[in-house]
């Protein structure tokens, strides 16, 4: 364990630092940007899907699950390391731990998306898969206000790419997540104050929202079916 929490310091450090956590969609996007073409020694997600892949014997629902345990691990230390400092580190831990399970959250679902088939080169694509952030309840209350026009896989397939939805949807999941990372209870706010607890705390709410992004985006996005061309 303690290998792995130096392992993603080190990794995920210095990008938290270059892309302090604002309430700006342009931030989610360079975000994104690491978590799919890597960053130091953080694998990108075609690499990490492809390495999944391979150890699953090709099975593309068996690495898919890999692919979701591995970044709940990753976002439980994580959220464990940033929680620990208590009170004392609260205002710095905060914008770190948004930014880290961020990165770790999108990598999980463009890898599930790599898999599926979908082109992570594709801004389509990108805007979906920071869609798929939001989970499953945060989707399906927006498309019930119409803050959200559509699903992952209709943005994913859409078309044409919409700039004016990507900031849009950038933006939402910027909110969501300071949402979730600051914590609108009371009773997780006051325990990750404390440390130990609050680490022990963070570990298991990263685990848990990663483990909800990880099966809304498994069951979105479902395998593109590319149309065959007629000789």
């Amino acid at each position: 364990m303690a290998g792995v929490a130096r392992f993603v310091a080190s990794s995920l450090a210095p990008a938290a630092q270059r892309f302090a956590p604002a309430a700006a969609g342009g931030v989610l996007r360079q975000i994104l940007e690491i978590a799919i073409d890597g960053y130091q020694r953080f694998p990108g997600a075609e690499r990490v899907a492809e390495n999944k892949l391979e150890r699953c014997g090709g099975s593309t629902d068996v690495a898919i699950e890999a692919v979701i345990d591995q970044h709940i691990r990753l976002a439980g230390v994580q959220g464990f390391a940033t929680g620990l400092g208590g009170l004392v580190t609260l205002p710095v831990s905060l914008p770190a731990n948004l930014t880290g399970i961020a990165i770790v959250q999108a990598r999980m679902v463009a890898a599930i998306a790599h898999l599926r088939g979908y082109d992570l080169d594709d801004p389509r694509v990108r805007t979906a898969v920071i869609t798929c952030l939001l989970g499953e309840e945060g989707v399906a209350d927006r498309l019930k206000k119409s803050s959200l026009p559509t699903s992952p896989l209709a943005i994913a397939t859409a078309p044409v790419f919409d700039p004016e939805l990507d900031r849009h949807v950038s933006n939402e999941v910027v909110a969501e997540l300071i949402a979730r990372i600051s914590g609108k209870k009371m009773a997780l706010t006051i325990t990750r104050r404390i440390p130990l607890l609050g680490g022990a705390v963070g570990a298991g709410v990263d685990g848990w929202s990663t483990y909800r992004v990880g099966q809304f985006a498994d069951k979105s996005l479902i395998r593109r079916i590319r149309p065959s061309i007629e000789p």
